[in-house]
């Protein structure tokens, strides 16, 4: 009972904050990724928004990411902190699996899972990132990259399709956001080996110098 009524209590604040229009929804992504989930969370407020006014969607988009980057860092900074004990939610086999990401793909382990939509689960990754001391610069860089791609997508899908676009992406929002992922990670790594390429082409073509 104390548990809904606390909910419904954050529901009302959460409708109350997207009163404020951009200063609102930065405060709901802030909190939302930092401290309190707010039912709905960031996603309603940034489609709801961009589909009263399209106009204002990229600044929608960009209030929303930093908001959500703000409150990451927080919760990333305090994990850092507390060590071992931030993941004590955290089942030991989903926290070996994360750590083991992170090494393996460093950045793009959080960058990732920072575009899937709810239900899927974030804050371990935040968590462990700070845990396991992924720099705070890539850190904040792979939040920011992640943050941007999803809200930009809800705010052309509630351009497209209104007040439709929330219940679409509750249903088809993981695999049109995994797809958009994939993508991403596909132009990262090709873009990666192609830098990487880049100074023994150009070695090879400089010309030998005179004996």
């Amino acid at each position: 009972m104390i548990a809904l009524s606390i909910k419904t209590w954050l529901a009302g604040f959460g409708t109350k904050l997207i009163a404020y229009g951009a200063f609102g929804l930065f405060a709901i992504t802030l909190l939302d990724s930092a401290f309190v989930p707010i039912p709905g969370g960031p996603d309603a407020a940034m489609i709801y928004l961009s589909a009263k006014s399209p106009a204002h969607m990229l600044v929608y988009a960009l209030v929303a990411t930093i908001g959500s980057t703000l409150g990451c860092t927080i919760l990333y900074t305090i994990a850092r902190r507390a060590g071992m004990i931030a993941l004590n939610r955290v089942k030991p086999a989903r926290r070996d699996r994360i750590e083991n990401l992170l090494g393996r793909y460093d950045m793009l382990a959080v960058m990732l899972p920072a575009v899937l939509p709810p239900p899927f689960p974030f804050k371990p990754f935040v968590l462990a990132a700070g845990v396991f001391k992924l720099k705070l610069p890539r850190f904040i860089a792979a939040i920011f990259i992640g943050r941007a791609i999803r809200f930009l997508i809800e705010g052309w899908l509630a351009i497209r399709f209104g007040d439709d676009a929330w219940p679409l992406i509750k249903q088809h929002g993981l695999k049109v956001l995994l797809s958009v992922g994939l993508l991403l990670l596909t132009f990262l790594v090709v873009n990666f080996f192609r830098r990487k390429g880049e100074p023994a082409t150009l070695a090879a073509d400089e010309p030998t110098p005179p004996n």
